[in-house]
């Protein structure tokens, strides 16, 4: 065991705002950075006014490089690790420098902070309890076609990610597998300038991305196949329910007051549809 740790340390997805006050005092000490992209973290280390050695440590990373990081810590050194926006290990680079450092007797303490599958799930009003986090979709083939199944048979909420290029393809390949009415929202850019968030179901976004060129950074959450949520409400006929309610005997008035409690309708307008049916 050394005295050196790896630090695994949740960065804003786009407002810096959102950094700890332990996460900022952190990269403040920190000896050594390890990094998706070099440049991104720079310019948040100078908004910290912090200078640690920064190291490249990304998805296409060689092996070499996480045996360096882990190198670093054996001796003696602190690193913390950071992806370009949200928490490492998350759809990010960092479980395999994660596990390396733990096989080496290295502590590994997470700073939390920032993730989009949380805040995505917060603003969508999908039930939260219990969640799927499949991250992104395969491009094609029999694994897309697994994917998509799991995605749309799952009990819960889904969570998933998808470049914005792609994001009206895959609401439409769900939409074929799940049914054009499940519930699904799309949030884009969160917590930055032009942050979008859009509910409605599969078919709707569908349509409504692919009309449109679509930037940024791309979360979807899609109602599991055994939530209330999981298809839209069919829209009431106000006429054909005033018809119902006079066929179980209510009284116009009664029927009115009935017909406008459960639409949302003013009193006046559901009057005039009980008395039109007369």
């Amino acid at each position: 065991m050394t005295g050196a740790t790896l630090f695994v340390v949740a960065t804003p997805l786009g407002n810096l705002g959102d950094l700890s006050l332990r996460a900022a005092e952190l990269l403040r000490r920190v000896p050594v950075v390890a990094a998706e992209d070099t440049r991104r973290v720079r310019g948040l280390l100078a908004h910290l006014g912090a200078r640690p050695k920064v190291l490249s440590y990304h998805a296409h990373s060689p092996e070499r490089r996480a045996a360096l990081i882990v190198e670093i810590l054996a001796g003696g050194r602190d690193v913390a690790l950071v992806t370009d926006a949200g928490t490492p290990g998350v759809s990010d680079p960092g479980e395999i420098l994660v596990a390396q450092a733990r096989e080496a007797g290295i502590p590994v303490v997470p700073i939390p902070g920032p993730s989009a599958v949380t805040t995505a799930l917060s603003a969508s009003g999908l039930p939260a309890g219990r969640y799927l986090f499949l991250g992104f979709a395969p491009r094609r083939g029999r694994d897309r076609d697994t994917w998509l199944k799991a995605a749309t048979s799952a009990p819960w909420t889904v969570v998933m990610f998808e470049s914005a290029v792609r994001v009206a393809a895959l609401l439409t390949d769900l939409g074929e597998v799940a049914g054009d009415a499940r519930r699904v929202v799309v949030a884009r850019e969160l917590t930055k300038l032009h942050e979008e968030i859009r509910a409605g179901t599969l078919g709707e976004l569908a349509r409504e991305f692919g009309a449109r060129e679509t930037r940024g950074e791309i979360t979807i959450v899609l109602a599991g196949s055994g939530s209330a949520a999981a298809e839209a409400p069919t829209p009431v006929d106000p006429a054909a329910r005033a018809a119902e309610l006079l066929r179980d005997g209510l009284s116009r008035k009664d029927a009115a007051h009935q017909l406008a409690a459960e639409l949302g309708l003013p009193r006046n307008t559901a009057y005039r549809m009980v008395m039109a049916l007369q």
